[in-house]
């Protein structure tokens, strides 16, 4: 019976330790078992542990993944970029990739990729060459994960807006 003690111990230490680590905010399956891990916890006890997270629905891959893409689609994140930090938080799968097609057209995308152009805009009128200018754009936006799509018709949408601005100012028509 005194074998048996120290086994429970440390599995109720492992669980608040998961308790704890929900409470911030959630977490994929995996990113917990992780942090765990990093924590030395013993495998069994952390098994055990996310069982029961699972049980009483602490834990659910499903609401963490829709919150997570929520938040990075707000945040100016496009559908590459939210699905490589998806996979990293071991949020994959076709299941997931349904879900994040399902929670993003290429609309909202679009939306979402020309709400950050322009706020970013002065930073990008700084550079007096176009070529450039639209060189640095497009890295840009393809660093926070647009689709090459989306970026080029946002800045075919940029450069259109552009000469409308240079039209107004040099010969004050549009």
């Amino acid at each position: 019976m005194s074998t048996q003690a120290p086994t429970n111990d440390n599995y109720r230490k492992t669980f608040d330790c998961a308790l704890r680590l929900l409470t911030r905010r959630d977490h994929s399956r995996h990113e917990l078992v992780q942090k765990l891990r990093m924590r030395s916890f013993e495998t069994g006890d952390i098994r055990r542990a996310v069982a029961e997270c699972l049980r009483l629905n602490y834990l659910n891959d499903e609401r963490t993944a829709q919150g997570f893409i929520r938040q990075r689609a707000r945040q100016g994140y496009g559908v590459k970029r939210i699905q490589y930090e998806m996979n990293k938080k071991g949020l994959r799968g076709e299941h997931f990739e349904h879900m994040l097609a399902r929670s993003i057209s290429e609309a909202d995308e679009l939306a979402g990729a020309r709400r950050v152009l322009e706020k970013k805009r002065k930073r990008f009128e700084r550079e007096a060459d176009p070529f450039k200018r639209r060189g640095k754009l497009y890295r840009f936006l393809y660093a926070r994960g647009f689709s090459e799509s989306v970026i080029t018709q946002v800045l075919k949408q940029d450069d259109d807006g552009m000469h409308t601005e240079r039209s107004n100012i040099k010969g004050g028509k549009g």
